[in-house]
């Protein structure tokens, strides 16, 4: 089975092709605010160096965000596409903040500059494959007291495709998939 995995969320634009045992593309390009101009580039690199067609992916996992609007967008409608074009490609799904963190193990932080000051972040036990939930840290009142393991940013993240693999959902309905904004758009803010 032939996965293609793509974020575009943050400034580094994340793509892998893999099968069940094989990394058979893998790349990071950093950009600013420029993923378009790329993403259909690593997709076509992609499928060259693994000497398949686009047509025998068999599923594509799509970071959904938090991130950058434009960002986050891209590989979700990237993603969409592929699932509704009649090619009989699965859509999959996954935290960016998740992916980010898949390539660790312990508790991990995972933080995306949100601007003005802000940060989206999630702290996940890659060992038990889950997040910590809100209750929890409520408990032990201090982030510290979970001793966190490492931290990952939107500009030096490692992806353990086979982790976004086990820790993806699936998309049953493609066309209903929306990127997670958490926040409105400066746009949006202003109208009110």
């Amino acid at each position: 089975m032939k996965t293609l995995i793509l974020d575009s969320a943050t400034k580094l634009l994340y793509t892998a092709l893999i099968d069940e045992k094989t990394v058979l593309y893998e790349s990071y390009i950093k950009g600013q605010n420029d993923h378009a101009k790329s993403i259909f580039v690593e997709i076509e690199k992609a499928c060259t160096q693994a000497k398949i067609n686009l047509a025998d992916v068999d599923r594509v996992i799509v970071g959904v965000g938090p991130g950058s609007y434009t960002g986050v967008r891209m590989a979700v409608t990237v993603g969409k596409m592929m699932a509704t074009m009649g090619k009989n490609i699965d859509l999959y799904q996954i935290s960016t903040l998740l992916l980010m963190a898949s390539g660790k193990h312990g508790i991990i932080e995972s933080t995306i500059d949100a601007r003005h000051g802000n940060c989206f972040g999630c702290i996940y036990d890659m060992d038990q494959k889950t997040y910590l939930h809100r209750e929890e840290l409520v408990e032990k009142t201090v982030l510290d007291a979970y001793e966190v393991t490492d931290k990952v940013t939107e500009e030096d993240f490692q992806v353990d495709p086979f982790v976004v693999v086990k820790l993806a959902a699936f998309v049953e309905e493609p066309h209903l998939l929306v990127p997670n904004y958490l926040r409105e758009t400066e746009a949006e803010r202003k109208l009110k």
